[in-house]
């Protein structure tokens, strides 16, 4: 390693320990400056990419992003007047753009089943799925199927989702599968004995910070699932992003952080550079900003292979798949 990239990788780990400068758009305007180069232009021409929850906020500048890479957009979402509304937009911005709208609500497991059956139906190839779907709900509320409501969202849709989709992403060339998670994650633990959290006082906050530890810590064990299809697996943590959903949940975090925040367009930029960069980054891996992170800054936050698999096992047997 040259001095120069030395002290690129120095500056780039203690952005990321400091937290609200490597969080920021500081950490993002700073890193750019050392980063690997951007995917090509039309990297993505041919292909098929879907995002779930991309009818606002980081999800539709991912999209967008995709578009202009030149992929085929479905853009996923519950409501499908919000995702034409997206679409439209999407499509002004970019007017080349193919966006079709596609509506499933990732944390009702049958629905998942009855959209993965007629999507599969009706494309042959898919290239990049990238589950972006969120919620964080101010009280403890559970689905249809009697789950709770985020780790519904966050993991039992995307694993049944991908699982369902699985004979049209191996149909395609290194197909890619990122899921998108939260630097919160890293104030927790994974909960082996409460997934559903129904012990002790419910915050949305932890919850999702909860569920999306959950999704770094299924990745590994996600990709070695899906290796033999050739799929590679990752997930992402956007940094800190001025959203609706940030506006909406956490308004006085918003105020606090404010010009600090990033912009949807920020957020999505590894996502982005996941989906189409060659070579494609060895499978399993949990990134930010271009670059592969640890799952744990935190001692109390650490836990084994074991709590890893039994976590798996829970969500396995809770969407109904084989956990072999």
């Amino acid at each position: 390693m040259g001095i120069k990239n030395g002290i690129r990788s120095v500056l780039d780990t203690a952005l990321d320990r400091t937290i609200v400068s490597g969080y920021t758009r500081v950490g993002y305007h700073l890193r750019q400056f050392g980063w690997a180069d951007d995917p090509e232009p039309g990297a993505l021409q041919g292909q098929t990419a879907l995002i779930t929850g991309a009818n606002r906020g980081i999800g539709k500048a991912i999209a967008a992003g995709l578009a202009r890479l030149g992929a085929t957009v479905l853009l996923t979402v519950r409501d499908r007047e919000s995702g034409e509304r997206a679409c439209r937009e999407i499509i002004e911005a970019h007017p080349d753009a193919d966006v079709q709208v596609e509506v499933c609500d990732v944390s009702d497991l049958s629905a998942v089943r009855a959209f993965a059956a007629d999507l599969t139906s009706r494309v042959w190839e898919l290239n990049v799925l990238i589950h972006n779907a969120g919620v964080l709900p101010p009280t403890r509320a559970e689905t249809v199927d009697r789950h709770e409501v985020t780790l519904a969202t966050h993991v039992l849709g995307p694993v049944l989702l991908t699982e369902c989709l699985v004979p049209i992403l191996g149909a395609a060339d290194d197909p890619r599968v990122i899921l998108m998670s939260s630097g919160g994650m890293y104030t927790q633990s994974l909960p082996t004995d409460d997934p559903e959290y129904l012990d002790g006082r419910y915050s949305g906050v932890t919850a999702y910070a909860r569920t999306k530890r959950m999704q770094v810590a299924l990745t590994p064990i996600l990709a070695r699932r899906w290796a033999g299809q050739h799929i590679r697996v990752y997930s992402v943590h956007p940094g800190w992003a001025d959203t609706p959903g940030l506006a909406t949940s956490l308004p006085a975090f918003r105020k606090l952080t404010g010009p600090l925040l990033r912009t949807p367009e920020e957020a999505a930029d590894t996502a982005l550079w996941l989906a189409a960069t060659q070579p494609a980054p060895s499978s399993g891996g949990f990134f930010h900003d271009r670059r592969a992170r640890p799952e744990h800054y935190l001692p109390l936050t650490r836990y084994g292979d074991r709590d890893r698999q039994r976590l798996w096992r829970y969500c396995a047997d809770a969407v109904g798949i084989d956990d072999a």
